[in-house]
Protein backbone atom coordinates (compact mmCIF):
# COMPACT_ATOMS: atom_id res chain seq x y z
CA UNK A 1 0.00 0.00 0.00
CA UNK A 2 0.92 3.48 -0.17
CA UNK A 3 2.24 4.76 2.36
CA UNK A 4 0.14 8.27 2.20
CA UNK A 5 -2.72 6.17 1.65
CA UNK A 6 -2.39 3.86 3.96
CA UNK A 7 -2.04 6.42 6.62
CA UNK A 8 -5.17 8.37 5.23
CA UNK A 9 -7.31 5.13 5.07
CA UNK A 10 -6.20 3.77 8.67
CA UNK A 11 -7.06 7.51 9.94
CA UNK A 12 -10.69 6.47 8.13
CA UNK A 13 -11.25 3.50 10.07
CA UNK A 14 -10.69 4.86 13.21
CA UNK A 15 -13.75 7.21 12.87
CA UNK A 16 -16.05 4.69 11.38
CA UNK A 17 -14.90 2.45 14.27
CA UNK A 18 -15.99 5.56 16.93
CA UNK A 19 -18.43 6.26 14.61
CA UNK A 20 -20.21 2.69 14.86
CA UNK A 21 -19.57 2.46 18.54
CA UNK A 22 -22.32 5.43 18.94
CA UNK A 23 -24.41 4.47 16.51
CA UNK A 24 -24.69 1.19 19.14
CA UNK A 25 -25.16 3.55 22.28
CA UNK A 26 -27.73 5.46 20.35
CA UNK A 27 -29.48 2.40 19.92
CA UNK A 28 -28.96 1.29 23.02
CA UNK A 29 -30.22 4.18 24.95
CA UNK A 30 -32.97 4.13 22.38
CA UNK A 31 -32.35 8.01 20.68
CA UNK A 32 -34.73 9.07 18.75
CA UNK A 33 -34.84 7.08 15.30
CA UNK A 34 -34.17 10.22 12.73
CA UNK A 35 -30.76 11.14 15.15
CA UNK A 36 -29.74 7.24 14.53
CA UNK A 37 -30.54 7.47 10.88
CA UNK A 38 -27.87 10.71 10.69
CA UNK A 39 -25.66 8.77 12.07
CA UNK A 40 -25.65 6.04 10.31
CA UNK A 41 -26.04 7.90 6.55
CA UNK A 42 -22.75 9.50 8.21
CA UNK A 43 -20.71 6.23 8.69
CA UNK A 44 -22.05 5.15 4.81
CA UNK A 45 -20.49 8.12 3.48
CA UNK A 46 -17.24 7.53 5.88
CA UNK A 47 -17.35 4.46 4.36
CA UNK A 48 -17.72 5.69 0.60
CA UNK A 49 -14.60 7.75 1.16
CA UNK A 50 -12.57 4.90 2.41
CA UNK A 51 -13.71 2.67 -0.28
CA UNK A 52 -12.64 5.72 -2.51
CA UNK A 53 -9.07 5.54 -0.64
CA UNK A 54 -8.85 1.77 -1.36
CA UNK A 55 -9.51 1.71 -4.70
CA UNK A 56 -6.98 4.73 -5.46
CA UNK A 57 -4.29 2.56 -4.03
CA UNK A 58 -5.24 -0.06 -6.17
CA UNK A 59 -5.05 1.45 -9.19
CA UNK A 60 -2.23 2.95 -7.94
CA UNK A 61 -0.58 -0.12 -7.69
CA UNK A 62 -2.16 -2.91 -9.20
CA UNK A 63 -3.77 -2.11 -11.65
CA UNK A 64 -0.96 -0.29 -13.24
CA UNK A 65 1.35 -3.58 -12.82
CA UNK A 66 -1.59 -5.14 -14.65
CA UNK A 67 -2.07 -2.97 -17.28
CA UNK A 68 2.24 -2.87 -18.22
CA UNK A 69 1.58 -7.05 -17.85
CA UNK A 70 -0.71 -6.94 -20.31
CA UNK A 71 -3.00 -9.76 -21.62
CA UNK A 72 -4.55 -12.25 -18.28
CA UNK A 73 -3.49 -9.63 -15.85
CA UNK A 74 -4.96 -6.60 -17.64
CA UNK A 75 -7.88 -8.42 -18.32
CA UNK A 76 -8.20 -9.04 -14.14
CA UNK A 77 -7.40 -5.81 -13.89
CA UNK A 78 -10.23 -4.66 -15.92
CA UNK A 79 -12.70 -7.25 -14.17
CA UNK A 80 -11.65 -5.99 -10.91
CA UNK A 81 -12.45 -1.92 -11.70
CA UNK A 82 -15.79 -3.15 -13.25
CA UNK A 83 -16.39 -5.25 -9.98
CA UNK A 84 -15.59 -2.44 -7.77
CA UNK A 85 -18.31 -0.65 -9.68
CA UNK A 86 -20.80 -3.39 -9.26
CA UNK A 87 -20.36 -3.70 -13.04
CA UNK A 88 -19.93 -7.23 -13.03
CA UNK A 89 -19.15 -8.86 -16.77
CA UNK A 90 -22.11 -11.37 -17.40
Amino acid sequence: MLEDIKKRALHRASILEGQLRGVTRMIENEDYCMDIITQSRAIQKSLESLNRLLLENHMRTHVTHMFEQGGDEREQAVDELLKAFDFDRK
